[in-house]
């Protein structure tokens, strides 16, 4: 039986990386991406990491339309005004306004590396992969998750820094996947010496 799904993404560079989520392209035997000029075109995929939920795809193409990730000493703050970009319920491309709630947001159990943007512009599915952009148009998030106890917009939506997703970018373009370093101790309690 054949299945489709959809998502969002962003396209990161002219030359045709695109950022979306792990779980958007998981286990999926063909990727198609709608560009916002009625384009569509094969992608293919170039790495993912699950445990930050991201992926990372390329089409073919040339001066592509290339998001503009936020300077990287600028920090977002609580209060700021951020737009979600992206296709919920496969209506096409949509903006919603809302403001950042909360930033290093973890503990969620979402994905093994937590460091979301907490903001309440509405994300439906659909829009995981899209684009999280300040008032100025700079990308600063990668949309990821909702907060829902119907499966729609409560006003809780989740984003990956945009510092986060570059990081995780750079690693899997140079050399095809994220590694990490790990730390090979186990902790346990100290007790007195009889």
């Amino acid at each position: 039986r054949a299945e489709s799904s959809l998502g969002s993404g962003v396209v990161i560079s002219a030359d045709g990386y695109v950022l979306t989520n792990h779980h958007v392209i998981a286990g999926a035997q063909d990727i198609l991406v709608g560009l916002s000029d009625g384009r569509i075109t094969p992608a293919s995929v170039v790495g993912t990491d699950r445990d930050t939920d991201l992926a990372v795809l390329r089409i073919e193409g040339s001066n592509l339309p290339a998001a503009t990730p936020a300077p990287a000493d600028q920090a977002l703050a609580v209060g700021d005004v951020v737009l979600a970009i992206g296709n919920p319920l496969g209506i096409g491309q949509t903006v919603t306004i809302g403001i950042v709630s909360a930033t290093g947001r973890n503990q969620l159990s979402l994905s093994r590396y937590e460091d979301f943007i907490q903001t309440d512009a509405a994300v439906n599915p659909g829009n995981s992969g899209g684009a999280l952009v300040d008032s100025a148009g700079n990308l600063v998030g990668i949309n990821s998750a909702i907060f829902s106890q119907t499966g729609g917009s409560m006003g809780i939506g989740f984003a990956i820094p945009v510092s986060l997703a570059r990081s995780v970018l750079e690693q899997i373009i140079r050399d095809g996947a994220v590694t990490r370093g790990w730390f090979g101790i186990e902790p346990q309690d100290v007790t007195p010496e009889p």
